[in-house]
């Protein structure tokens, strides 16, 4: 799961143009900055003493942290996660007609990428409980054009991994884990990322790990796809002006490198607070009519976002609002029947699960700096609705 465009914050944010007072927002990155403004401040400083706006010390300072923080013995700095799932989708040979098997629930991104390439995206639906993809319906959606696959670390909970690596090695075919909300996240005590053949990870400003502007990442513990990643973020060039394959300009700035740095030593203790949050939404919500989200056993989920299900979810969103509380619907459309894939002939009913988490799915406020009651807040506000619906 890579960044989403401008119009897309705009959505996740969901602050609409008549509400003047926020309440509570979905994320505050202002108090974020605050809580560290000195260490950022010097580190942006770092940079422009130094001149490094493009790549530098800053971003192979953080390439280095962070392939150590995920387990990886390589991490190549990009510009967006959505160029980290294109470079990927390049370097394991991903091309024209070639199919890529992706989970319908997520961000446009994730099967973008496979388009951009000349890939054709085969959609799957996802587990009920994880919301993550459903490891039993791979197999039968394998052809001899499938060359990869792509489970999502949705919302911060990793996908099933270990029954999915197992059809990979049977049918030979590539594991790019999309990362890109799943920062510090772990599988059966493993964090998430270069347990696959490459990971991609998303540094978009609302991210656990965020940027101040974009950025993204990938990481393996394979030399060769860190090597031809890194050709082609950069022209496909590893000393200037000598090109060895056609590339792109994909490269991490200097100032976002430095920013991920400072904010990487304070991950861990971020998560903690998201997962101490969803625990108190947990509790606090646990006696209205809603499907909480669940932590399954083989993960330790972070709480990119904190996501309930609601029958009455148009009401609930309406109320909420009118409050002064922001709130996310991930996703409104399953990727499958978005106008852009229309002509791979997916019809409602295909992907039922997908289709009813988004007609039922809304994202909570989640951030490290809510506070206690605030949550108690939104609960209050919720709870005529939350009373009254049917599951």
């Amino acid at each position: 799961m890579s960044k989403p465009s401008a119009h897309h914050l705009l959505e996740v944010t969901n602050r609409p143009s008549g509400i003047r007072n926020v309440t509570v927002p979905f994320v505050d990155l202002k108090a974020q900055y605050q809580s560290i403004k000195q260490e950022i401040d010097d580190a942006i400083a770092r940079v422009l003493q130094n001149s490094s706006f493009i790549l530098g010390p800053e971003v192979e300072s953080f390439e280095q942290n962070f392939a150590e923080y995920v387990g990886a013995r390589f991490c190549i700095a990009v510009n967006s996660g959505t160029a980290a799932l294109h470079l990927v989708l390049l370097a394991v040979g991903v091309g024209q007609g070639d199919e890529v098997i992706v989970p319908s629930n997520s961000f446009f991104a994730t099967a973008e990428c496979v388009s951009v390439v000349g890939g054709i995206p085969v959609f799957v639906d996802v587990d009920e409980t994880s919301y993550t993809i459903d490891v039993f319906q791979i197999e039968s959606r394998i052809s001899e054009r499938t060359r990869a696959i792509i489970p999502v670390h949705l919302y911060g909970q990793p996908a099933d991994l270990d029954p999915l690596f197992e059809i990979a090695r049977r049918h030979r075919l590539f594991v790019i884990e999309d990362a890109a909300q799943a920062h510090g996240a772990e599988y059966k005590a493993r964090r998430v990322g270069p347990l696959g053949d490459v990971g991609c990870f998303s540094f978009y400003p609302s991210k656990n790990l965020g940027a101040y502007g974009e950025g993204g990442a990938v990481v393996t513990n394979d030399e060769d796809f860190a090597t031809r990643v890194r050709l082609l973020r950069d022209h496909g060039s590893d000393r200037k002006y000598y090109h060895k394959v056609i590339g792109y300009n994909f490269r991490m700035e200097g100032m976002q490198g430095a920013v991920l740095d400072v904010k990487l030593r304070y991950l861990d203790e971020w998560n903690a607070l998201r997962r101490q949050h969803a625990a108190t939404y947990n509790e606090v919500l646990r006696d209205g009519n809603l499907v909480l989200p669940s932590e399954v056993p083989y993960a330790h989920h972070v709480y990119h976002a904190y996501v309930i299900q609601s029958s009455a979810r148009d009401e609930l969103h309406r109320r909420l609002t009118a409050s002064g509380i922001q709130t996310g619907i991930h996703y409104p459309v399953p990727i499958h029947l978005q106008p852009a894939y229309s002509s791979l002939g997916y019809q409602k009913g295909d992907l039922p699960v997908t289709e009813g988490l988004c007609e039922r799915v809304l994202s909570l406020p989640m951030f490290p700096e809510l506070t206690r009651a605030q949550i108690e807040m939104i609960a209050a506000v919720a709870a005529p609705v939350t009373a009254s619906q049917h599951i």
